[in-house]
């Protein structure tokens, strides 16, 4: 049986829930930003109105008004676009089972065997696009086909409120004409090395001999040619599936340059607490530490380091990420971000104790009080001295300025 896959993309997700709860606002060009006064100040997503004047994520705001002067920018608001998210595949699990979350606005449904209850796939289509706008006010642009890569280029196909079906007997008319950039996992570094060799369409890429696409790219260039060919038998996951969780980490950029060590230590602190409550909320310990640094030319890099023994403690993790950024960080480069991630995770009811963990042992006891203290009082009930030495630093809420969502858990 032929399957039938769909790829849901809610239209313009953020600033179409602002405009939920900013009526005034749906008829002007509006975008969600980051925090100016943190230098998060750039377009995390657009309305179709501010679209249509040019404006791009990722740009600046300045970029974004010279291009569209009457625009208006709202702060972000995660835990409404969470909520909508949740309810978004509420409907979509009254079609199937089979619900993969690709982001909070995205998602893959395989509703193969739900053609007898629901119709064909299209008829599905347009059934959640309907009750996504009555029963949640927002619009979605839904892509049909026999394999995910394919549903996920329909629903960018058409925007905004579309369906696109793109089947086994027309992809070709409809895929292979696309520029590369639009193929799935096609980045722009990878796109700029296709272009080299005269590939500019995924026609060209399904063309082009999968040896040479090897011999350049190595394995991943098989996978490119067997997704521009419609070979991704790739399944969808069960939305009752759980994911493997391989890290924690979280990440800012801090509100000035990071010039001192003494800087770094700050936030690095900052960070080290926050993913050691996280690794000890749910019940993980780390065997390594890794940091991911930005200096302010914009070059960034990882390094990592091995622990002797497994740790849920924000001490160990912290004088592991300093001790990596004193290695590897030339001090006279300031540094614009950084990111403290804890890997090699396993369960802590399963670790060996011994008695030169003691000192630890005590310290992870300690950190589990202070936990239970800002769970009932507020994080801010009990600080580290360093954290009052520079308020402009330690006043950012490292929950709300992750740079790794991947390896963010929540």
């Amino acid at each position: 049986m032929e399957r039938v896959i769909l790829h849901s993309d809610l239209n313009n997700f953020y600033a179409s829930v602002e405009s939920l709860y900013h009526p005034e606002l749906r008829n002007k060009p509006i975008a969600v930003t980051g925090e100016v006064e943190l230098r998060h100040g750039i377009i995390l997503a657009k309305n179709q109105l501010a679209k249509k004047c040019g404006v791009k994520t990722g740009e600046t705001l300045w970029q974004a008004r010279q291009k569209c002067p009457d625009i208006v920018f709202v702060p972000p608001d995660f835990e409404k676009y969470i909520k909508y998210s949740e309810m978004a595949r509420e409907i979509y699990a009254e079609y199937t089972n089979q619900v993969e979350s690709f982001g909070l606005d995205e998602c893959w449904l395989d509703v193969t065997g739900s053609d007898k209850l629901f119709g064909e796939g299209k008829n599905i289509a347009d059934g959640i696009r309907k009750r996504l706008k009555k029963e949640l006010g927002i619009t979605a642009s839904v892509g049909v086909s026999f394999n995910k890569i394919f549903a996920k280029l329909g629903s960018d196909y058409k925007k905004p409120d579309a369906t696109t079906v793109i089947s086994r007997r027309d992809f070709r008319d409809i895929v292979w004409r696309l520029p590369v950039s639009e193929l799935l996992y096609i980045g722009r570094s990878t796109g700029a090395r296709l272009r080299v060799y005269g590939i500019r369409t995924i026609g060209d890429i399904a063309r082009t001999d999968i040896n040479f696409l090897q011999s350049v790219f190595g394995k991943p260039g098989r996978t490119l040619w067997a997704f521009a060919n419609g070979y991704d038998n790739s399944p969808v996951s069960d939305m009752l599936d759980t994911v493997p969780i391989k890290s924690i980490g979280n990440g800012t950029t801090a509100p000035r340059d990071l010039e001192s060590d003494a800087d770094v230590r700050i936030v690095m602190r900052i960070l080290s607490e926050s993913v050691a409550f996280r690794l000890r909320k749910h019940g993980f310990l780390c065997s390594t530490v890794q940091i991911w640094l930005r200096d302010t030319r914009l070059y960034a890099y990882q390094r990592q380091s091995r622990l002797h023994s497994p740790t849920c403690v924000s001490d160990v993790i912290f004088d592991t990420a300093f001790k990596l950024y004193k290695q590897h960080h030339s001090p006279d480069i300031a540094l614009r971000s950084v990111c403290v991630r804890a890997c090699g995770l396993s369960r802590d009811e399963n670790r060996q104790l011994s008695l030169f963990d003691a000192p630890i042992t005590r310290k992870q006891g300690l950190e589990q009080a202070i936990d239970g203290l800002r769970e009932r009082f507020g994080s801010k009930i009990i600080v580290r001295g360093i954290m009052l030495t520079d308020p402009k630093l330690s006043a950012f809420d490292p929950g709300n300025h992750v740079i790794h969502p991947v390896s963010y858990f929540k």
